[in-house]
């Protein structure tokens, strides 16, 4: 069991090694639904990065990954997470983030169960106790707000900076992407 007091955990790296110095895990051994306590005590996580991985789960799901990851956060710490954004207008993109995904069995998106707004994702966060703060999302006019963000806090690869798909000020895959903060004063 990790304590750590500036332990930074991954969530479904993918095999993803972009956060240096982050412990990078996977789903068959880090599962957000359980188990946490074989591998980390309560508030012991300074902060936690889950690129596409929120939208696997139903909503009721989500309220509990959020709040599994809210008793191993430290007051103070943060997810930073991205996921699909429902209000992206691209329709190659809503295609291929589709619950269900696109196509084969096999797809990274056929499992999707949920297309996330800023709404769902921030009203799930709020749900397990946390203030969340928007990085990046489309508004429910399809209109996309940036707020300035560090990505030594958490590199998110699929957001405006940093996909390879956003090219010439065209936007071709966004992320909607927060940070949802446990409060430093909370009774966890």
């Amino acid at each position: 069991m990790t304590t750590n007091s500036d332990l930074r955990v991954v969530v479904g790296s993918g095999g993803s090694k972009n956060n240096v110095g982050w412990v990078h895990t996977e789903e068959d051994e880090l599962n957000l639904l359980s188990d946490w306590e074989r591998m980390f005590a309560p508030n012991s996580i300074s902060a936690i990065l889950a690129e596409h991985v929120w939208e696997h789960f139903t909503y009721e799901e989500g309220i509990e990954a959020a709040k599994t990851c809210y008793d191993f956060l430290n007051p103070g710490g943060y997810v930073r997470c991205a996921v699909p954004d429902r209000y992206f207008r691209n329709e190659w993109y809503q295609n291929l983030v589709k619950i269900g995904g696109p196509g084969p069995a096999d797809h990274p998106a056929s499992s999707h169960k949920i297309v996330h707004t800023y709404r769902t994702l921030q009203g799930m966060f709020q749900a397990a106790g946390f203030q969340v703060n928007f990085l990046e999302y489309c508004d429910g006019n399809g209109e996309f707000h940036y707020n300035d963000w560090d990505e030594n806090d958490g590199f998110i690869y699929r957001s405006k900076r940093f996909d390879h798909r956003n090219q010439g000020g065209e936007l071709g895959f966004v992320s909607l992407i927060v940070d949802a903060i446990k409060p430093e004063e909370c009774s966890s």
